[in-house]
């Protein structure tokens, strides 16, 4: 073993923790990756040396980011809504409200204006004599770091929402169009450009694949043991494959690996199969293709030459420039403020940087100081744009919008409930068409008069618009009747509360709610439940009753999925008896891994549950 290898290892253990002891947020892990290896290389203290070990592990590693960037796409933002069922009138309604341009094509319009800016400026370049490869520049200015970008919107908590969705997709637009079009200029330099055709093949291979292996990863728990990983070895089998097709059908090496991250991505692997690839990923090959890249760089001969110095302020510009037209295409459906935050973020550009220099050097068509100055250019922007889209971002209104819940029945019980709902959570209306209900509770000020409780009148009236609707009148019968009508009409989630000592047309309510998916509310068995919970442990009317109350919490949050119970926000002040994951209850300790999807049963005092709920159930994912 080489001393260069170890002293790699080492740095790349080393960067994460200085980050994390220093609490460095702004670098990207990537930059802060580069920065050490230009510490540890040619710059400054030369201490690494490359040789054929190193070369084949930063291979290795730029194909495994590659391959790891192709499982980023979330193919779920192309979809359409292929449910052949017709819309409900809600349903409808709803879709009538909303904009009428999606994220898909706010996205494309803004990465093509993005493109053809990019093509402008390289013209430019050209131009002015500073840099006179058009289709090379433009390659390079019109490329986004997709990693870098998901890592900010999952920090801001906006990858379920639309403005962080359309994003993404600009920044999927810029990982795959620049790939492609690397492919077929490095065929054309190369003298392959008759066989680009060939390409295609790399693709369906792909998709046989895909097709042979679609039940793999649903039957995976069938055949797969500790000892086998098979999981792995078909993952690395895939990306092994279509690098080498790539490279025999005249390819870059990094578009197989991106097209077996896309396959691997479509056939739907687990959690724990993304966990383990991206721990071999990041956790092993790729750090040494950041590391080396500075090792390689040699910053004193780059400044020594003007022309460079002059490079890198005018490369920091193009790629930063090249995307503020996209600026336009989000201003269709975005606040002007986060239109312009979003396209200085698309700015932000190194992964694929690196991969299209690599390449251009092999080509020889591109020197050394113009690529030392590209890369330095790419480092600014990776701090630069996460800077300027923090300080800019503000909330769409879209994204404050709270839980409407209409209440059908004024009476003291719903008048007392909807009083222990946030304000900051729920937007709560009540209806009633008695007039003396009305006159008891209209101080509360969120109480309307019914001229009539007629289904018809009531969706006229917009009544049924709302996300959560409860019945909540003394007649069980008018209850199921309009729990009946409302989901008929297409609200998702009905409360029926019923109150009949009638075992037979209990039953029978009963079947035709669930069969209609209304939730009911029996208050005989509610009541007996919380008896017999009262006598067997006494502290639970204190916990319903008191300032200490059970809740239910889901974890919507990327940003916890698969911490521990010991790290979750104000744990000091939460009980958590269990956790609900796919319908199965388990028993929670200090290093049980929460996920996604997870709903956290707690006690905790009642001004702890807002904040806590703000942080976990907060979409971002």
């Amino acid at each position: 073993m080489d001393i260069s290898l170890m002293i790699t290892v080492i740095a790349a253990f080393a960067t994460p923790m200085i980050l994390a002891r220093f609490n460095i947020k702004l670098l990207p892990t990537s930059v802060a990756e580069i920065i050490v290896g230009i510490i540890i290389g040619k710059s400054c203290l030369n201490l690494v040396h490359i040789d054929s070990i190193l070369t084949s592990m930063s291979t290795f590693g730029v194909i495994l980011l590659l391959f790891l960037s192709g499982m980023e796409i979330d193919f779920s933002l192309f979809k359409k809504n292929n449910n052949n069922a017709p819309l409900t009138k809600l349903e409808q309604k709803q879709a009538d409200d909303t904009p009428k341009i999606t994220p898909v094509q706010v996205a494309v319009l803004a990465y093509a204006l993005s493109f053809v800016a990019a093509f402008a400026l390289a013209f430019l370049f050209k131009f002015t004599g500073l840099f006179t490869n058009v289709l090379l520049a433009t390659i390079l200015f019109s490329t986004i770091a997709l990693g870098v970008v998901i890592s900010v919107l999952k920090e801001n908590e906006l990858l379920s929402k639309p403005f962080g969705q359309t994003i993404l997709l600009i920044a999927v637009l810029g990982e795959v169009v620049p790939l492609l079009s690397l492919t077929i200029y490095s065929s054309v330099v190369a003298g392959r450009g008759s066989q680009i055709w060939l390409i295609g093949l790399l693709f369906i291979a792909g998709a046989m694949i895909f097709r042979h292996f679609r039940w793999f990863f649903p039957a995976l728990s069938k055949f797969n043991k500790s000892t086998t990983q098979i999981d792995m070895r078909l993952s690395f089998a895939v990306i092994i494959t279509l690098v080498v097709l790539a490279e025999h059908v005249g390819a870059e090496n990094i578009l197989g690996a991106f097209v077996a991250g896309i396959v691997i991505k479509l056939l739907s692997p687990s959690e724990s199969t993304q966990q383990k690839l991206d721990a071999i990923g990041y956790g092993f090959l790729i750090p040494f293709f950041f590391i080396l890249t500075g090792v390689k760089l040699d910053i004193p001969s780059l400044l020594a030459d003007s022309k460079t110095i002059v490079l890198i302020p005018l490369f920091f510009l193009a790629f930063v420039l090249a995307k503020l037209p996209a600026f336009f295409g989000l201003r269709l459906r975005f606040k002007r403020q986060n239109a312009l935050a979003g396209s200085i973020l698309s700015g932000t550009t190194i992964t694929l940087v690196l991969a299209v220099l690599t390449v251009a050097e092999d080509l020889k068509v591109i020197t050394s100081q113009q690529s030392g100055a590209f890369l330095i250019a790419g480092i600014l922007t990776c701090l630069f744009g996460p800077l300027c889209f923090n300080r800019l971002l503000s909330s769409e209104p879209e994204d404050m919008k709270k839980t409407t819940v209409h209440i059908i029945g004024a009476n003291l019980v719903t008048i007392n409930a909807t009083e222990r709902l946030n304000s900051d959570w729920y937007d709560v209306s009540i209806y009633t068409h008695k007039q003396e209900n009305y006159d008891t509770y209209r101080y509360k000020g969120n109480v309307s008069l019914l001229t009539s409780i007629d289904p018809k009148d009531l969706i006229a009236n917009s009544v049924f618009d709302t996300d959560i609707l409860v019945l909540g009148y003394t007649d069980p019968q008018m209850n199921v009747n309009l729990a009946l009508k409302a989901k008929e009409y297409g609200v998702k989630r009905v409360i029926c509360e019923l109150e009949n000592t009638d075992p037979q047309s209990m039953s029978e309510m009963d079947h035709k709610l669930a069969s209609a998916g209304v939730e009911t509310l029996n208050i005989f068995d509610t009541n007996v439940g919380l008896m017999s919970a009262v006598i067997e442990t006494p502290s639970t009317l204190q916990m319903i009753t008191g300032n200490s109350r059970l809740y239910e919490v889901v974890v919507n949050n990327a940003k916890f999925d698969g911490i521990e119970v010991s790290q979750i926000p104000f744990v000091e002040n939460i009980t958590i008896s269990r956790i609900f994951r796919n319908g199965k209850a388990i028993s929670p300790h200090g290093s049980t891994q929460i996920r996604l999807g997870d709903h956290i049963l707690f006690s905790c005092d009642k001004d702890v549950m807002p904040r806590l709920r703000a942080v976990l159930s907060k979409m971002n994912e």
